[in-house]
């Protein structure tokens, strides 16, 4: 019966790994050799417990050192500028665009990486590619990684920002707010806070595959999963989940936005994202949801793509093409 079961398991892990390295043909050549070069992900060592503050510290640095080599090589190449400084006492970096002119819009950038890793620095391919397209002013938040700081504080962080931006002078109908993979999640669920405040909300929310339920919850959770090429649920994300809130709290709108109130009025939202994802039933559950109680809101998928695919081949079509929606959806609801 053990070697059954030893037998069964070994067939199981081979399986997955032809699922992830058999492409559709509809994959250009660029993207079948991307998909090729990846690492197995069932052979990634499991993340920290959610506390291990220290733990988390010294996976994050292994991370986050060639992240910022390659972002700072393409910014260059792009032509952006940028500068660090501290806005509401909360550390962001200010990305200008090539050919910069002031029309005192503003798009904020809220970054991936499970929450518990990278920075506003390490993740600069994504604003880079944004800032040069939208033409906008982008300022992206360095909110504090879990477990340093849990979701209380790090949604807290992300509000800060936009209040101080707007006591600046931007008036909320000129500013736009995207964010990928957990940074889109916490975007929506930083907007969800401000209108819940009173404050009132952003004009308008783009989402490049937004983490949008932390509970592993939704039918590509199952059915994706010996596809995903970078993502093992249980052995990676689940610890970054439990680091940025307790189990208890992951059905929190302001957490997983699936579960939120849209009726009570949101932004017009663009969500993008890829078929190769497990993430996939959130972005249809969320736009759902959304569409459902009277957002406008746009589901914007994209063949064979993986998880953020826009940063990982930034010259392919695919992400030319994305980008270029996400221009044209701001500048329809915040013209410059």
């Amino acid at each position: 019966m053990k070697i059954i079961l030893i037998l069964c398991t070994f067939l199981a892990l081979v399986y997955a790994q032809d699922l992830r390295k058999t492409l559709p043909s509809t994959l250009s050549s660029d993207w079948q050799q991307f998909y090729q070069s990846l690492p197995d992900p069932t052979k990634v060592p499991p993340l920290p417990k959610p506390n291990d503050i220290q733990a988390w510290k010294q996976v994050y640095d292994v991370l986050e050192a060639p992240q910022i080599k390659r972002a700072a090589k393409f910014a260059q190449d792009m032509g952006v500028k940028t500068d660090d400084f501290h806005i509401a006492g909360v550390g962001v970096m200010e990305v200008l665009p090539k050919n910069y002119h002031d029309n005192h819009k503003i798009l904020i950038y809220i970054h991936g990486g499970a929450y518990t890793f990278f920075s506003a620095r390490s993740s600069l391919v994504s604003a880079t590619l944004a800032a040069n397209y939208t033409h906008l002013r982008t300022i992206a938040i360095d909110y504090t990684n879990p477990p340093k700081a849990k979701y209380k504080k790090v949604l807290h962080q992300v509000t800060s920002v936009i209040k101080a931006l707007v006591k600046q002078g931007y008036s909320l109908k000129d500013i736009a707010v995207y964010g990928d993979s957990a940074g889109g999640a916490l975007a929506a669920g930083a907007v969800l806070k401000l209108r819940d405040e009173g404050f009132g909300m952003p004009a308008v929310v783009v989402l490049w595959s937004p983490w949008a339920d932390i509970t592993q919850t939704g039918d590509t959770y199952i059915t994706l999963k010996d596809a995903e090429p970078f993502f093992i649920y249980d052995t990676s994300l689940k610890a970054s989940a439990n680091a940025y809130a307790d189990p208890k709290d992951q059905k929190n709108p302001y957490i997983s936005p699936v579960y939120a109130n849209y009726s009570k009025g949101f932004p017009p939202t663009l969500i993008q994202g890829g078929t190769r994802e497990i993430f996939l039933s959130n972005f249809v559950r969320l736009y759902q949801k959304m569409d459902q109680e009277g957002v406008i809101v746009k589901l914007d998928l994209y063949e064979g793509m993986p998880h953020v695919f826009q940063t990982k081949l930034p010259h392919s079509h695919e992400t030319k093409a994305a980008l270029k929606k996400m221009e044209k959806f701001i500048q329809k609801y915040m013209p410059y």
